[in-house]
């Protein structure tokens, strides 16, 4: 992180030219805004330092130089160290359930890029199997569920979930990596929302119409909402584990929530997220919460109905547009097309800019709309990090 770089003017017209201020100056923004500089460079000087990380202090909405900056899927199949990795271990589980492996994967991005996040490795299934749900995630196919959920006699055989006992290497990993990072970034864990998560169990892995789940919903809602009401009380618990493992923040991914109609969203989906949200803050009230779905320009104030504590964007809604619906108070994430990636370092650059100047510089965390894509130029995710964090206000 460096405040003390400035881009190009005018590329963007909510970031500041770089200006001559007397020191004497009278004007308390000018000084809010030294001592803002100066205790960011004291923390990068000092990463045992206590002053918090730049992510954490943005989503409170306190004054910063810059925006912070990570990416969904920074640690993926685009880098040349990780592709490595899997060919010496190539099963996901593998990888993602070694609490070595799966630190060594987390650290990859942060030791090549030094984003503002470090995300524990892992996948939003990983809880299944200690709720008595097999599964697998199969190279070239994704994710299998063995045994579909189809009755409310299967739902009954669902154990809630105990992570201390089903998922310790999470834990080992988030500590581990708290330790490595220290204050130099924000350690982010992440779960799956209820209704994801039932979409997974029921369709029996990915799908592109999500008719299994559907059918339950619309004839048999009993069994869908028993499902639901399991994952809802086993992810609180989840996301407490984590945090008190050393996750400093927690995303939420409801990614197939978007396949629901608004008034279907309202039922299946939102109740659970606001059941987890309250929980979850009744025990870690200054843990924030990120809420991600992919194509949720339909829903966005529906999401914000929630509770979390930042809506992750992706790039089919403008960002403009999504600060006037959800109002300038509240945190965003993202949110910046992925395949912008595969552009010039110029074309990088300008959509980098456009996405700041749109999103302000208040309560924003700079990401894409979604995960960096297979195949993205590694030393394009490096240039993307490089002007992020450039930036200067």
């Amino acid at each position: 992180m460096s405040c003390s770089i400035h881009q190009p003017w005018p590329l963007c017209s909510y970031l500041t030219p770089p200006q001559k201020l007397s020191v004497s100056s009278s004007n308390p923004k000018f000084h809010n805004r030294v001592r803002c500089t100066l205790i960011e460079s004291l923390a990068e000087a000092n990463p045992s330092s206590t002053v918090e990380p730049l992510l954490l202090r943005a989503v409170r909405g306190e004054t910063v130089q810059r925006p912070p900056v990570w990416l969904m899927r920074q640690a993926g199949r685009y880098m040349k160290s990780y592709r490595e990795l899997c060919e010496k271990y190539p099963m996901f589980r593998e990888r993602s359930e070694n609490v070595e492996l799966a630190v060594r994967i987390s650290l990859q991005p942060w030791k090549s890029f030094k984003p503002d996040g470090v995300i524990l490795f892992s996948d939003i299934l990983t809880p299944l199997s200690g709720m008595n749900i097999p599964f697998d995630i199969i190279k070239g196919r994704g994710p299998v569920i063995f045994n579909p959920i189809k009755t409310l006699g299967d739902v009954a055989e669902v154990r809630e979930f105990v992570p201390q006992e089903s998922v310790p290497y999470v834990g080992e990993t988030l500590s581990i990596l708290r330790e490595e990072v220290k204050n130099e970034a924000a350690v982010l864990g992440f779960v799956g929302a209820p209704f994801t998560l039932a979409s997974y169990v029921i369709e029996g892995g990915s799908s592109k119409h999500f008719a299994k789940i559907k059918q339950m919903a619309f004839q048999s809602p009993k069994v869908l909402h028993a499902l639901l009401k399991i994952f809802a009380e086993s992810m609180v618990k989840y996301i407490q584990y984590q945090a008190d493992s050393g996750a400093q923040v927690v995303q939420i991914f409801d990614s197939w929530a978007t396949e629901l109609s608004p008034v279907d969203f309202e039922e299946f989906s939102l109740p659970y997220l606001k059941h987890i949200v309250d929980s979850v803050k009744r025990t870690h009230p200054s843990l924030p919460l990120i809420l991600y779905a992919s194509g949720s320009g339909g829903l966005l104030e529906r999401l914000y109905l929630s509770g979390v504590d930042v809506i992750s964007l992706d790039w089919k809604v403008d960002m403009t547009e999504a600060r006037k619906r959800l109002g300038e108070n509240v945190a965003v994430q993202g949110n910046v097309d992925p395949g912008a990636l595969f552009g010039s370092k110029d074309f990088i650059k300008k959509r980098i800019y456009d996405t700041v100047a749109k999103a302000g510089r208040n309560k924003h965390i700079l990401n894409l709309g979604h995960g960096v894509l297979v195949g993205t130029p590694e030393e394009n995710v490096a240039h993307f990090f490089e002007v992020a964090k450039g930036i200067t206000y």
